[in-house]
């Protein structure tokens, strides 16, 4: 099937990393693991920068054009390179579809989103227009693929009556982790001497950008948790980078001493990285689920984290780590204590993580779901 795959929030082929351009890309390959032809359908972003009705109104008639162009390049189109799907990746009130329920609806194909989400509380002010369209979008779809469980609740009632639904976990190839996992022992010297570390301290890790916003507040809420950790011994490897950087580094500043720092890394280095390190630590500010959660645990790592939206997905509280209230300090470092205190649990904690993800989250079992969906989606179509 030849499947029209469209990111409005950033494209996969964008050059900046991050968590939503990963999952992007692993849609994609899970997509084309079921046999599917899946082809950008376009690189336009919608995402607002700002609330500026002026700005919102121009996005939305420059996502007229472009749907108008694809719609015409579609039907110009040899029958067999044409969609027989559209297929959005990650909608919401800042980054709403302006193009595939057009186009859709004028090719005659079913529409599929992953990923969205709706927040009641924009239906009033200057995000009214872009909440408006996400919802339009979201009644539009034959199938809605959720990712975030977190999302359900507001996504449901929108969703017309005959709309299908899919509750996919987040998911990731498991392989590069567990193979870095296995040779843990020389991933850990060679980041030692990488990074002047201390073999036989508790290495903790956190990977995320360094954005301003929730990023930058997670990181304030670890660096508060940390100092309360004085009288332990940990070291802390950040793996990062972004313009709040400098907000990021002041954070830690009384910390110093016990901090290193890397670059945002290529996706083939993260998992010695992850190897390497006893515990990853992320307050999880706002997050949907965290791919880094998921890729620590992949790793054989226990995490502490916050307990926002979908990351209880991803870490299983008691078992593959430890979740705590989202923007409670005292609580997250209590948690890592009680971790750093105890490298027996800490230990089966990760087991029970790797475990976890060969079981729930990998992209072999993500591709298979998909597939059938979708395929099941376009013969009740043809029907």
């Amino acid at each position: 099937m030849r499947i029209a795959f469209y990111a409005p929030l950033k494209p996969p082929s964008h050059p900046t990393p991050s968590g939503d351009r990963r999952l992007a890309r692993l849609l994609r390959a899970a997509l084309r693991r079921g046999g599917h032809e899946v082809a950008l359908a376009s690189k336009f972003r919608s995402r607002a920068a700002t609330d500026d009705p002026k700005a919102i109104e121009q996005t939305e008639r420059r996502g007229a054009r472009t749907a108008a162009r694809l719609i015409a390049r579609a039907r110009a189109a040899p029958p067999g390179e044409r969609p027989a799907l559209w297929f959005t990746y990650h909608l919401y009130y800042k980054a709403p579809d302006w193009l595939g329920p057009v186009v859709a609806e004028a090719l005659a194909i079913p529409y599929v989103v992953a990923e969205a989400s709706h927040a009641p509380k924009r239906a009033e002010g200057p995000w009214a227009r872009n909440h408006a369209a996400v919802a339009a979008a979201i009644g539009r779809a034959d199938l809605v693929v959720g990712l975030n469980p977190a999302d359900a609740e507001c996504v449901r009632p929108l969703m017309k009556p005959a709309a299908r639904t899919l509750a996919l976990k987040p998911f990731l190839d498991p392989a590069p982790f567990a193979a870095a996992a296995a040779a843990r022992a020389a991933h850990r010297a060679a980041l030692a001497a990488r990074l002047s570390l201390d073999p036989a301290a508790p290495w903790l890790l956190a990977v995320a950008m360094m954005r301003p916003g929730d990023k930058e507040a997670s990181y304030r809420v670890l660096a508060e948790a940390l100092a309360r950790l004085e009288a332990r011994p940990w070291q802390l490897v950040l793996v990062g980078d972004g313009a709040a950087k400098p907000a990021v580094e002041e954070a830690f500043a009384p910390l110093a001493a016990r901090v290193r720092t890397l670059p945002s890394l290529p996706l083939d280095d993260l998992p010695a990285i992850y190897a390497a390190a006893d515990l990853f630590v992320w307050p999880a500010v706002n997050e949907a689920f965290g791919m880094a959660l998921l890729e620590a645990q992949a790793s054989g790592l226990p995490a502490v984290a916050g307990e926002a939206g979908g990351v209880p997905s991803v870490v299983a509280h008691g078992c593959s780590g430890l979740l705590v209230p989202v923007g409670d300090d005292a609580a997250f470092a209590r948690a890592v204590a009680n971790l750093l205190d105890d490298p027996v649990r800490r230990a089966a904690m990760g087991a029970a993580a790797a475990a976890a993800v060969e079981a729930e989250h990998t992209i072999a079992g993500a591709a298979a779901r998909l597939d059938a969906a979708l395929r099941a989606l376009v013969r009740a179509g043809a029907a």
